[in-house]
């Protein structure tokens, strides 16, 4: 038990430190990186949990898919890809205390709702058909909702990017 503590805690310190690089790099396409491997290191952690199906799905669908949509509009959306100055405004204290404020009502919502209740151990899926069974079962619809969320997206950067 003690080195799945300490990998859970290299991964996690891996992660804060990719999402801080995310929203304080200059450059589009590192702060893409960073998030690379902000999603890789929930991937590991699916791993720790003994949740290899959800880790590779999460490499397939996140890493693969939504991190290359997200790089090809970059680039088709003829944005400046090296460094960027303006990206920052004055008003970074208020977004600030609303994320803080956010994170302290989510933990209080939290907190009260769940308070130490535990899972029930029957309710464990064990195979990969009873795992793909409660995630496309229920959220079929807004998987669909999202693949066309991001089928719009990549149809908008075409239109953006190309020449009249």
């Amino acid at each position: 038990m003690v080195a799945e503590n300490i990998a859970f805690g290299i991964i996690a310190f891996m992660m804060v430190v990719g999402a801080l690089r995310v929203v304080t790099s200059n450059n589009v396409v590192h702060a893409a990186l960073w998030l690379v491997v902000v999603l890789a290191g929930a991937a590991a952690q699916y791993v720790l949990l003994a949740a290899e199906f959800v880790a590779v799905t999460q490499v397939l669908v996140y890493v693969g898919a939504v991190m290359v949509l997200f790089l090809f509009g970059t680039m088709l959306t003829r944005s400046k890809i090296g460094r960027q100055t303006d990206l920052n405004n004055g008003y970074w204290w208020a977004a600030a205390a609303t994320a803080l404020f956010l994170l302290g009502t989510l933990a209080y919502v939290l907190i009260d709702a769940f308070e130490d209740n535990k899972l029930p151990e029957d309710v464990v899926p064990s195979t990969t058909r009873d795992v793909s069974d409660s995630i496309f079962g229920q959220y079929l619809l807004p998987f669909w909702a999202l693949s066309f969320v991001l089928l719009a997206a990549m149809i908008g950067a075409i239109v953006l990017a190309r020449r009249d």
